[in-house]
């Protein structure tokens, strides 16, 4: 079983997971609207949570009560990933007479009770110390430094990462060394970097594994994979200045802990919504570009592997084993869901979870929560649990005058649960199916009786394969491959034709009206005026025929260079009156 912890209005309790979905027995249910944080432990095995009098911690395995402790005004919990210390954070609040507040981050030692350390926290953001996975190292952010504790001994500073202005980091995940990723943004005309280090080496900018700047970026998220050899930064801006976008611009960065660094090029314009790593470490996946936004799977070299074309999605999901994906999207978008064998790249279910707030796998991999909480939604609050395959198992909806807070798995360790086979067909269900039925387009009445004629708005590109094909296969070649291979050809006949034109001597051959660009003014206007525009117009033209090329070979344009080809037809036009009025 795989309890989920579900908070809201109702109170606090737990619920069996697939097969049974009947409330546990192991977790008495504490009732009341108090309830204010939760959590569990890295392992699932502890349990803690404030009622708004006290933060209690329980043993979920043998329903035991271990501590509580005094903490009435307690918003924020966290277990460190050894269960050794529960972090705790209430709001600062400044004394009535002006002086400091007391400190309100507590740090509890779970073997003895005892509180091991308090600090000043002002900010909920990044309230949290962070653990390296085997607990040797704790790091905080104190006014722009980072601090290192050793060993859960928090009355010694062990090391210091001091840089102009570090605004955040994140440890790696798993075993030692722990290397760190660390922001600094710009200031005074200087770019915004992300540093990589290895603890405790931090002797300065030649000690960093690798080191990226960039000047768009008024904040950043870092994703280390789970091997830690690498590290993904997604740099924004608040508001794109161009004006193309609500959501501001937003640029993605690969480092290497090698020291490898680069651009990730992304073939679609617009907001980048969603990326993550897949558990192999070796994949990555991003969602973006103006809807219907692209998602696209890259490797290590950040080269495109697959592409899953476009729809409405903007967020991406690998389940705990790595071998199934599921693009969403939630939010603003209607709760379509592609699930995807990432394995042989195959299309597994297409589910829709409306008004869904929230989604997460299930450690077992085969399941999936999707849950519509407040305050983000305060109608339909409830709750749903599929099997990957597409089939709801258990739903649940609060009453219409109560609310739900919060849905999330109990966790367990890697390894707990073998990675299944993959399944296509759907899973059977008790509960009805829930396929909504497809939305009919609004039609006049005049058009009624009338054949219905495709009114897209834009055409979905489908998916395709984008690894290098071996020679002799038979598979489709990807877009710049068919474009690189008409190119090839489109010069063979050129020096075709050119050897043609010597042999046949001075008779003229007419061009087609895409090489006027290259023609040699043949006749002047006798009006200088008009010479020189035509003059102008043909640089233009073959300036326009040197950026197509560049796109073709796959370089990636800039907005301005794109906006130069969307010129063309106009300038080949203006070309054309111009010469007729000869």
């Amino acid at each position: 079983l795989f309890p989920l912890a579900v908070r809201g209005s109702e109170g606090l309790y737990m619920v069996n997971g697939p097969p049974s979905f009947t409330e546990s027995t192991a977790f008495q249910r504490v009732s009341g609207k108090n309830c204010k944080a939760v959590a569990f432990s890295k392992d699932g095995s502890l349990f803690a949570w404030c009622n708004g009098e006290k933060v209690n911690v329980v043993n979920v395995t043998r329903a035991e009560l271990l501590h509580s402790f005094d903490l009435p005004k307690t918003v924020c919990l966290e277990f460190s990933p050894k269960n050794n210390v529960l972090a705790t954070w209430q709001a600062y609040a400044t004394a009535k007479d002006g002086t400091a507040g007391v400190p309100n981050l507590q740090l509890h030692d779970l073997r003895t009770g005892k509180c091991l350390k308090s600090f000043m926290q002002k900010k909920m953001q990044n309230w949290c110390p962070c653990w390296a996975d085997d607990e040797s190292i704790c790091a905080r952010n104190v006014n722009n430094e980072v601090h290192f504790f050793e060993n859960n001994n928090f009355n010694t500073i062990a090391n210091k990462l001091h840089l102009q202005k570090v605004s955040d980091f994140v440890l790696s995940p798993g075993a030692q060394p722990t290397k760190v990723a660390v922001y600094v943004p710009g200031s005074k005309g200087a770019p915004s970097f992300v540093r990589l280090y290895q603890y405790p080496n931090f002797g300065g900018p030649q000690s960093a594994l690798a080191n990226k700047s960039f000047f768009k970026a008024d904040k950043v998220t870092m994703l280390w994979n789970k091997k830690a050899t690498a590290a993904l930064v997604i740099a924004s801006t608040e508001v794109d200045k161009s004006g193309a976008s609500y959501y501001g611009e937003q640029t993605l960065h690969y480092l290497a802990a090698s020291g490898e660094s680069a651009v990730v090029q992304l073939p679609k314009n617009g907001p980048i919504y969603d990326v993550a790593w897949s558990p192999n470490s070796v994949e990555f996946c991003a969602v973006y570009g103006f809807m219907p936004a692209k998602a696209t799977v890259f490797n290590l070299k950040c080269d495109p592997v697959f592409d899953f074309g476009t729809g409405p999605r903007n967020a991406a999901y690998y389940s705990p084993h790595g071998h199934i994906l599921v693009l969403a999207g939630f939010g603003n978008l209607r709760g379509q869901m592609e699930v995807w064998d990432v394995k042989n790249y195959k299309l597994i279910s297409k589910p829709v979870a409306s008004d869904s707030t929230y989604f997460a796998w299930c450690p077992d991999g085969e399941h999936i929560v999707t849950a519509t909480c407040a305050p983000r939604l305060r109608v339909s609050n409830g709750y749903k649990i599929w099997h990957y395959t597409g089939s709801v198992l258990h739903s649940y909806e609060v009453p219409s005058d109560e609310e739900m807070w919060q849905v999330f798995w109990q966790p367990f360790l890697d390894g707990v649960f073998p990675e299944r086979a993959v399944k296509y067909q759907a899973v059977p269900s008790e509960l009805p199916s829930t396929e909504p039925r497809p939305a009919q387009a609004y039609r006049p009445p005049a058009l009624r009786n009338k054949p219905v004629t495709s009114s897209k708005l834009h055409e979905d590109e489908p998916p395709q394969n984008m690894k290098p094909q071996l020679g002799g296969s038979d598979k489709p070649l990807s877009k710049t491959a068919l474009k690189n291979q008409r190119k090839h050809e489109a010069k063979k006949a050129a020096k075709q034709e050119a050897k043609g034109d010597a042999n046949q001597g001075p008779a003229q051959v007419k061009k087609p009206q895409n090489a006027l660009q290259n023609a040699v003014p043949a006749m002047t206007t006798g009006d200088p005026e008009v010479d020189k525009k035509i003059k102008n117009l043909k640089k233009k033209l073959k300036a326009i025929e040197q950026l197509k090329e560049q796109a073709a070979a796959g370089k990636q344009l800039e907005k301005n260079q794109v906006e130069k080809i969307q010129k063309e037809a106009a300038l080949l036009k203006e070309l054309e009156d111009l010469e007729l009025g000869v």
